[in-house]
């Protein structure tokens, strides 16, 4: 991999948020790091790649912030000037950690609700607006106008990169949805072999870690902390040697890390322990419910069905009312599955991939094989992973015998 690329999967999230809190300039931030990646481009393969690269990468960023100051003859001069380094990671704040200030403050109550979540997953995260596009279902062009609407707002209104402490609770639900979406775009990755996957679930693994630090009153972070570490604890055991899908029902546990879910139990048990019972505790309960299942053998399916009534009437998600509907399907039968499948606004769950799998499997279950077959198809078409659509296409090919696969590509989480 390319020296300057590897700089930029490590290092983006991290130099822009240091840029971005000291100069209170975003997409001035943004601008600034991309031509100091190009110069990197540019110059390393001819001199070299220097000895601290986040170093090389932040100064020359700073550089080109007084640059377009000094252009645009303001007042921004004298605050770009202001030394910046790569431990300027805020001494004595509470953050701890940039990249976590920079969420809060993507979170301000100025900023559009819409826009907060794929705000903090581009400028933080790194995630381009197409893929944030794709990931929350929304065009890419009118992904970008929001998002340069944003930043926008952020400068022009001077929002404030201080954060008070009073304020974080308000903002912390915004934070959890951004961590739990970068993580869920990572986890897409069911082959495991692209870096860029790997990076991403674990930084959101680690602001997790710093947002319980943070709040450690705030059950909701410790409940999405624990979610991801159960998902995390069997990511090696979603796909076999050859890089094939293997959904969680199919999962040999030996493969699971013990110490993730041990960790992951704790974590919500302390959550539990609070007394106030949100929809990621929710997420991470299904989710010790689902592997407690397939290591003992005895799966309880009325008790998750509870959780996912639960959590459908706290957070009615797409994705929550799909796994709501396959739940019910095994306490109450196919047919009243598909009918809480039939009652999902078709303008939703078209293009929604887990949607069609879940179908497909519930017309198979009650025998509308011809139907199954053209769900099938449906949810081949909308998967861009090959493990999963190789799974699917072998599904379809068996068609007839039991199967489930309702968790395809949503796997449990």
């Amino acid at each position: 991999m390319d020296p300057a690329e590897l700089a930029a999967r490590a290092s983006y999230g991290r130099l822009l948020s240091i840029l971005a809190v000291r100069t209170h300039d975003l997409a001035g931030a943004e601008d600034a790091l991309a031509e100091a990646f190009l110069a990197a481009v540019t110059q390393w393969p001819s001199e070299g790649v220097p000895r601290n690269p986040e170093a090389w990468l932040l100064t020359a960023a700073r550089r080109k912030l007084v640059d377009a100051a000094r252009r645009r003859r303001t007042q921004d001069e004298k605050h770009v000037l202001l030394q910046v380094n790569v431990g300027d990671a805020a001494d004595g704040d509470f953050f701890g950690d940039e990249r976590l200030r920079l969420l809060f403050v993507c979170a301000h109550p100025a900023i559009d609700a819409a826009v907060r979540t794929p705000l903090m997953l581009q400028t933080v995260l790194g995630l381009d607006a197409a893929r944030i596009a794709t990931a929350l279902r929304v065009a890419p062009k009118t992904m970008g106008q929001r998002l340069w609407r944003a930043k926008t707002k952020i400068r022009d209104a001077r929002i404030s990169f201080d954060v008070p402490a009073e304020e974080l609770s308000a903002r912390s639900f915004a934070v959890l949805e951004a961590i739990y979406a970068a993580y869920g775009s990572g986890w897409e990755d069911v082959s495991g072999r692209a870096a860029a996957s790997r990076g991403l679930t674990e930084e959101a693994i680690w602001l997790a870690r710093l947002t319980v630090r943070l709040l450690p009153e705030e059950p909701e972070a410790r409940g999405l902390l624990a979610l991801m570490l159960y998902a995390e604890a069997r990511a090696e055991a979603r796909r076999g040697e050859d890089g094939a899908y293997i959904p969680l029902t199919e999962q040999d546990p030996s493969r699971w890390d013990p110490h993730r879910i041990a960790e992951a139990e704790a974590i919500l048990t302390e959550a539990a322990r609070m007394g106030r019972v949100g929809p990621l505790q929710l997420e991470a309960a299904i989710q010790s419910a689902h592997l407690d299942a397939r290591r003992s053998g005895a799966r309880d399916d009325r008790a998750l069905s509870l959780l996912y009534e639960a959590l459908v009437q706290m957070a009615p998600t797409l994705g929550v009312r799909v796994a709501h509907a396959v739940a019910v399907s095994k306490t109450e039968g196919p047919a009243r599955g598909l009918e809480r499948l039939d009652a999902i606004e078709p303008s939703r769950s078209d293009d929604y991939q887990p949607y069609w799998s879940a179908r497909a499997h519930l017309l198979e279950r009650i025998g509308r094989l011809d139907d199954a077959r053209d769900a099938y198809d449906r949810a081949i078409g909308l998967t861009e992973e090959d493990g999963v659509r190789r799974w699917l296409l072998a599904r379809k090919r068996a068609l007839g015998a039991t199967a489930d696969v309702s968790g395809a590509n949503r796997d449990g989480m």
